[in-house]
């Protein structure tokens, strides 16, 4: 028994390196892309608080999903945060799965890289949404009579650029129309959608989504036209986005070489140099192909 621990922890470590040096590579010409994505979520937290310095805290707008969800209340409001959470690590987990299991379909840096260009394309159209209307905030912080409702005019630079760390983006007002946990909900559950391998989880992740869109609602944290434009607009950002990428290698098969996927320039420019060569009598040879 011993031995057999033993000599499976030594193929784990000996995957485990493996995995860590064809990710490293891959991060290596991939690096700004990853730094980029990262930094924006920055710019996209420093929006979010910028925006709170206009919110007007008013009456609570007539809302459908208020009307026919109850309210959980302020002290269940961690509900909806405890959810979002589960989501977040079990997405992160998954996309860490290649340096552990021997089946693998996906790069993780790659997925990484697509994950960061969905988010960032969502988070451009969600703060234009939010500087363009300001509503008066639903959750409890924001409504009249709080003291977070309004933010008092920064007193210097340093403290709009540090977003008041933790509790500015806790306790932000103003940032809506748009929701930003559906935005991270949604992209991870498209991506497992694509890029996973397992079924019952995808059906899984969709209902999860759906009742963190219930959740959110029933807290009060966003209204319901938050919810129903993030669904939409995150499915269409996707797609699109999609498109104009390069599909990913697949790696279930197991013999996939650790290449960035060629555009579809380069795949047709491929096939019309091969076509070439066989019509005027010289072979493929198909060790060369992707």
């Amino acid at each position: 028994m011993t031995l057999y621990i033993g000599r499976e922890a030594s193929k784990l470590w000996k995957r485990i390196c493996a995995e860590t040096a064809t990710e490293i590579n891959l991060l290596l010409d991939n690096w700004k892309y990853v730094l980029a994505g990262l930094f924006f979520q920055y710019i996209h937290g420093l929006a979010a608080h910028g925006v709170h310095y206009l919110h007007r805290p008013g009456p609570t707008l007539q809302d459908l999903g208020y009307f026919l969800l109850p309210e959980l209340g302020q002290d269940k409001a961690y509900i909806s945060e405890m959810v979002f959470t589960f989501v977040f690590l079990s997405f992160v987990l998954w996309t860490l799965h290649p340096f552990i299991f021997k089946s693998k379909k996906i790069y993780t840096v790659l997925v990484w890289c697509r994950v960061l260009a969905f988010l960032v394309a969502s988070q451009i159209l969600r703060i234009i949404t939010f500087y363009s209307t300001q509503l008066p905030g639903p959750n409890y912080h924001c409504r009249e009579g709080s003291k977070l409702a309004r933010l008092p005019k920064p007193s210097n630079v340093q403290e709009v650029l540090l977003i008041n760390f933790p509790q500015g983006v806790v306790y932000g007002c103003g940032d809506l129309i748009f929701s930003s946990h559906m935005i991270f909900t949604l992209v991870f559950v498209l991506t497992y959608q694509k890029y996973g391998t397992r079924r019952c989880i995808k059906q899984c992740a969709w209902l999860l989504a759906i009742i963190q869109s219930l959740l959110i609602v029933a807290s009060r944290k966003h209204y319901t036209v938050d919810i129903a434009v993030a669904w939409y607009t995150v499915n269409l950002v996707v797609f699109f986005v999609n498109k104009k990428l390069p599909e990913l290698p697949d790696r279930s098969n197991g013999n996939s070489p650790v290449l960035l996927p060629l555009s579809t320039k380069d795949k047709d420019s491929k096939t019309k140099e091969e076509n070439h060569k066989l019509l005027n009598g010289n072979s493929v040879d198909h060790a060369d192909w992707p």
